[in-house]
């Protein structure tokens, strides 16, 4: 839909505080200037607006914070002219699912539904269901995941995001509903939390801290640079085929422990660090993508080897230091609250 306030396309981004939300916002503004963007989160414990520092709201950009599971709000934000919707908001934490599956339900799956009904009620031109390849399950040594693989998730967090997939699946096929969805392989780079394995292990590296690894770290997981994620997904939003899934993959395979102890090279730590911890229940031992057709089709391809992927992203761990210091110590969590007690402030 075209938006007359800015003369070009208004992008609902949904989890937009989140790791790869908050880079998709920024790729955006750099690189679609007739993009008008709405983000909208939750800011739960991983949605960071720090993430978003620099970033003024104005014609192209407004925050807003609230619940995907809003019906109310959702309607508002889709009335106000919006051409497409990027879907990021979600519980996203495999750990945090095996201790409690309840919030990862309600947000995963009743919030995908209510997001679709309201894309359908507003008749949004294109929706981007951002899923993951955790669907699919495990795989041995050999073969990948592609679009056709028989979904078969082995966590809460996997089977919340799967259902969701379907719902999106089943709004295409019975209302025509122009639902594309993608599925990609671990990300890495600036402002993920840490939790998350790169994150993490630097962070604790750099603060000489044990860096904990699960079982034997042989788990072989496919890594891509959230930077590439993001230029695949504008081609999907842009030119995909609605219906269609896509996988996205950055074709670098490595085990877990490998990624650690480069970690630790890099940063001059010793493997002594390294602490072998009980390994996660039902931890999926191994992911690959098959990206051929989202490069047949799209033409997209990831630009960032892993070397200098990994070695970029230790660096801006180096050089923000208070971004992930206050993560660590929960001070961000009541960043919006300072942000918006100062905002009030300032118009009294």
């Amino acid at each position: 839909m075209h938006n007359e306030s800015t003369g070009g396309l208004t992008v609902l981004v949904t989890g937009g505080a989140g790791f790869i939300g908050a880079n998709f916002v920024r790729w955006a503004l750099a690189e679609r200037p007739e993009w008008r963007i709405v983000n909208l989160d939750k800011l739960t414990y991983a949605g960071n607006l720090e993430n978003l520092d620099g970033i003024e709201e104005g014609a192209r950009y407004r925050f807003v914070r609230g619940d995907i599971r809003d019906r109310q709000l959702v309607d508002r934000l889709l009335a106000e002219g919006v051409w497409g919707i990027v879907h990021f908001a979600a519980e996203s934490h495999v750990d945090r699912s095996i201790e409690s599956a309840t919030e990862f339900l309600e947000t995963n799956i009743v919030g995908t539904q209510v997001l679709i009904e309201a894309a359908r009620k507003a008749q949004v031109a294109r929706y981007l269901q951002v899923s993951t390849d955790e669907v699919y399950g495990s795989l041995g040594a050999e073969g990948k995941f592609s679009e056709t693989t028989p979904l078969a998730p082995n966590s809460p967090y996997s089977a919340s995001k799967a259902a969701a997939d379907m719902l999106v699946r089943a709004a295409f096929h019975t209302h025509g509903f122009p639902a594309l969805i993608s599925r990609c392989s671990n990300n890495y780079g600036p402002y993920q939390f840490p939790e998350k394995l790169i994150p993490l292990m630097v962070t604790n590296a750099m603060s000489d801290v044990a860096l904990p690894v699960y079982g034997d770290g042989c788990q072989v997981r496919d890594w891509l640079h959230v930077s590439d994620h993001c230029t695949a997904l504008a081609a999907i939003l842009e030119r995909g085929r609605p219906g269609e899934v896509y996988n996205i993959g950055g074709s670098n395979e490595m085990k877990n422990i490998d990624i650690v102890r480069l970690i630790l090279s890099a940063l001059g730590k010793p493997d002594t660090l390294i602490r072998h911890v009980t390994d996660r229940l039902g931890h999926d031992r191994r992911y690959a993508i098959d990206s051929s057709k989202i490069q047949s089709e799209l033409l997209w391809r990831p630009q960032i080897d892993f070397e200098s992927g990994i070695r970029s992203t230790i660096q801006w761990y180096q050089e923000n230091t208070r971004w992930w210091r206050n993560i660590k110590s929960g001070d961000y969590q009541g960043y919006y609250d300072r942000m918006y007690a100062a905002r009030l402030e300032a118009a009294r």
